[in-house]
C-alpha cells in the first residue's frame, strides 16, 4: 500500500468510481502503477543484447594447451590458447601486423602467443611485448607501447568445465562481463555427493542456433525422430499439453512443463535462459533427478556449437535414476563423444533443411508459414516469439562476416562429416583414434604372425609324416591331417582379423556416420 494523504484520496476519487472505498481505490492505484513500472521496465528490457552475454565455447578438458584454436562466435573469428599462467584467453583471430591468423601461430615456453608470421608475440592482455625486426631494443619498445600493435582480447572465464568467452572486447566490456554470470547449472555448484556429472560432448552442427533451440523446445519429436534410443514412433507418440511455468522475459526466457508425464515421473520441465541454455528436467517419483543441460552457441549463419551433458541426482535412499538412453551407462568419453552422433544425426538432416526450406519462403511471420494445430507446439511458438519480439529475429552477426545462410548441402555424406565439426579439436579423441589404429596394426600383425605359426607347424608335420614313410609308400602332403597347433594357429589367425577389423570400422565413426530413417526399423 502507499500511504495514504489528502491529496492522494482527492485524486483516487477523481480516477475511480465514487462506489469504491478508500482502500480499494488505493488497490486498484497500487496495481495500475505496478502496470506502469512494469511497462516502463519492459521498454528497458525489450531488445536482449547478443554481445552482452557469456557464452561456453569449448570444453576445457578437450583442448590441447600446446597450441591455439579456431572458433567462431557470433560470426566473429576468434582464437584460444593458454598463457604461461595455465589461463585460457580468447582473442580476435588476426595478428595486427599483417592480418595472419593467430591461431595458425604457436604457444611458446614463455607463455606468450606467437605469430608464425614475423614472430610478433602477445602477453594475456594482448599486449604485444616482442617485434624481432625492429632495429634496436629502444625502437622494439616504442613499437610495442603503441596500441596499434595489441591484439584485440575478450574476457574470458572458466567455470564447471567451460571455457566462456564475452563477445565485446575493451575497458567497459571487461567491467560489464563482471556484472552477469553465465547460465550456470545450479546442481554443479552444490558439493552434494548426490550430484553425478557425466561427460561432456561438443559438435558443431550444420543448422543455425535459432533452429537447435527450437528442436529441444519440442518433446513432441523425440521418440518419432529418436525411434529406437528413446521410445517407439509408433506406440509413444501421444497427445499432451504443455502448460506455461515461467512468463516470457526478454533476458530470462521462458518454461514449459509437460503434462501429462510419463509412469514414473513426477514433472518434467523445458526451461530456457537466453542467450544459449535450454534446461530440461526429469523429476522423478522416487525422488531422483534427470538434467540434461543443453547449450547452442551460434557461430555463422547456418551453424551452432552445441555443448550439453547430463546431471543425474539421486534420491534420498541413493538410488541414481535413468539417464538419457544408453549415454547415461559408464564409458569412456571418448565412446560417449562417437557414439553422441548416433543420437545427434538422427535430427541433423530434419534441421538443416528445415533451415534452407523456410528461408526460401521468405515468410517473415513464422506462425503463418507453418502448421501447429497441437499444444506439443506451445513451447516452440514461444520460443519464435521471444525471437521475433525480444530479442531482433535475427542474430546480429558481426559486421565482417557475409550474413547470407549458405545454399543447403545436397551431399548428406558431408552433413554427417564428424572429424572437422569434433573429432580434429577433441585431444580426447584424437588421442582414442590414435589407441584404436594402433590396435588395428597390432591386430593385423599379430593375426599374421598366428597364420604363419600355423602353416610352419602344418609344414614340420608333414616332413615329419614323409620321413617315416618307406621308399616303396609315398604319401600326399594333401593327406596329412594338420596338427592342433596349426588350427590353434588359425583360429587366432580369424579372431584377429576380425578383431581389427571391428577396431577399422570403430575408427571410422571418428571421422563420418551416415544415418538414414528408413533403415531404423
Amino acid at each position: 500500500m502507499i500511504e495514504v494523504t489528502a491529496s492522494a484520496v482527492i485524486f483516487v476519487n477523481k480516477v475511480f468510481p465514487k462506489s469504491m472505498t478508500i482502500e480499494a481505490n488505493l488497490t486498484n492505484l497500487n496495481e495500475s502503477l505496478d502496470k506502469s513500472r512494469e511497462q516502463v521496465h519492459l521498454k528497458q528490457d525489450e531488445t536482449f543484447q547478443w554481445t552482452k552475454q557469456w557464452y561456453p565455447v569449448a570444453v576445457v578438458e578437450f583442448l590441447a594447451p600446446s597450441r591455439p584454436h579456431k572458433i567462431q562466435l557470433l560470426g566473429k573469428e576468434l582464437v584460444l590458447w593458454r598463457d604461461g599462467s595455465g589461463k585460457w584467453r580468447c582473442f580476435e583471430d588476426f595478428c595486427p601486423h599483417r592480418l595472419a591468423p593467430l591461431s595458425e601461430g604457436r604457444v611458446e615456453s614463455d607463455g606468450t602467443l606467437l605469430c608464425a608470421y614475423h614472430a610478433w608475440r602477445f602477453d594475456a592482455q594482448g599486449n604485444c611485448v616482442s617485434i624481432p625486426q625492429s632495429q634496436d631494443q629502444e625502437t622494439e619498445l616504442k613499437n610495442c607501447s603503441n596500441p596499434k600493435s595489441c591484439a584485440v582480447a575478450y574476457p574470458t572465464q572458466e567455470n564447471q568445465g567451460l571455457l566462456w568467452v564475452w563477445p565485446e572486447s575493451g575497458t567497459k566490456a571487461q567491467q560489464e562481463s563482471q556484472l552477469r554470470k553465465p547460465r550456470l547449472i545450479p546442481e554443479l555448484e552444490s558439493d552434494s555427493d548426490r550430484v553425478v556429472k557425466l561427460f561432456w560432448n561438443i559438435r558443431d552442427l550444420p543448422y543455425g542456433w535459432d533452429f537447435f533451440m527450437e528442436n529441444v523446445a519440442d518433446p513432441a519429436h523425440v521418440p518419432v525422430s529418436h525411434h529406437g534410443i528413446m521410445g517407439s514412433r509408433y506406440e509413444d507418440a501421444k497427445y499432451y499439453d504443455m502448460p506455461g511455468l515461467r512468463e516470457i522475459s526478454t533476458q530470462e526466457g521462458f518454461s514449459f512443463a509437460i503434462n501429462p508425464t510419463v509412469e514414473k515421473v513426477a514433472e518434467a520441465i523445458h526451461d530456457f535462459q537466453p542467450p544459449c541454455h535450454m534446461r530440461i528436467v526429469t523429476n522423478y517419483n522416487d525422488g531422483g533427478k534427470l538434467i540434461l543441460a543443453l547449450y547452442a552457441i551460434p557461430t555463422r549463419p547456418g551453424w551452432c556449437r552445441h555443448i550439453g551433458c547430463q546431471v543425474l541426482v539421486k534420491n534420498e535412499a541413493g538410488k541414481t535414476p535413468e539417464g538419457l538412453g544408453f549415454f547415461a551407462l559408464p564409458m569412456p568419453i571418448w565412446l560417449g563423444h562417437v557414439l553422441a552422433s548416433v543420437f545427434l544425426h538422427q535430427d541433423l538432416v530434419f534441421l538443416h533443411y528445415q533451415e534452407k526450406i523456410l528461408a526460401r519462403r521468405q515468410q517473415q511471420d513464422w506462425l503463418k508459414t507453418v502448421y501447429t494445430p497441437n499444444p506439443q507446439d506451445k513451447m516452440v511458438i514461444t520460443f519464435r516469439q521471444w525471437f521475433k519480439t525480444r530479442a531482433g529475429g535475427k542474430i546480429p552477426w558481426d559486421s565482417g562476416i557475409n550474413d547470407q545462410l549458405p545454399n543447403a548441402e545436397l551431399d548428406k555424406k558431408q552433413l554427417f562429416d564428424v572429424w572437422s565439426t569434433h573429432t580434429k579439436d577433441c585431444v580426447v579423441c584424437q588421442k582414442a583414434l590414435t589407441n584404436i589404429n594402433r590396435a588395428v596394426v597390432i591386430s593385423y600383425g599379430a593375426a599374421a604372425l598366428c597364420l604363419l605359426i600355423g602353416i610352419v607347424m602344418d609344414a614340420r608335420a608333414v616332413a615329419f609324416k614323409m620321413a617315416m614313410t618307406t621308399d616303396a609308400v609315398i604319401i600326399s602332403p594333401f593327406k596329412v591331417i594338420p596338427p592342433t597347433g596349426f588350427w590353434v594357429g588359425l583360429a587366432g589367425a580369424i579372431l584377429l582379423v576380425t578383431i581389427g577389423y571391428s577396431f577399422k570400422r570403430l575408427s571410422r565413426l571418428f571421422y563420418v556416420y551416415e544415418f538414414e530413417h528408413y533403415k531404423n526399423d
